[in-house]
């Protein structure tokens, strides 16, 4: 089975993504003076990753890097997407059910990166 155990986010604005995910996640930023650009690891709960100075221009203009869209676990989708809201992100696509898994919703942070959040509940309709 493969499992993810690093993932990145690319940002033309890291500081300020960095901000915005400890503000929504309480994730831990340590920016790392070793690597020749702007960058940050980020240490989760889980999972491991990185935020990064975008290498080049904003998706979708000709650009070299694609990205998959990841999904956090959250205990409450409600109250995240109204605090998401309120540092600037946005609804990209409103809470839905995954019929006996989960809540599932997608965002969009200030910076134009897609990502989604999942509750789990086997009773969700």
């Amino acid at each position: 089975m493969n499992t993810i155990s690093y993932f990145e986010i690319q940002s033309a604005h890291p500081e300020n993504a960095v901000n915005f995910y400890r503000e929504i996640f309480g994730w831990r930023f340590m920016k790392d003076e070793n690597i020749p650009i702007p960058y940050w690891r980020i240490e989760t709960d889980g999972i491991r990753g990185g935020l990064l100075q975008r290498p080049a221009q904003t998706p979708p203009l000709a650009c070299g890097t694609n990205a998959y869209v990841c999904s956090i676990e959250v205990v409450d989708i409600d109250t995240l997407a109204k605090k998401i809201e309120s540092l600037g992100g946005q609804i990209a696509l409103p809470k839905f059910a995954v019929p006996g898994v989960c809540w599932h919703a997608y965002f969009v942070d200030p910076d134009g990166n897609t990502f989604g959040l999942f509750q789990p509940d086997p009773e969700a309709r």
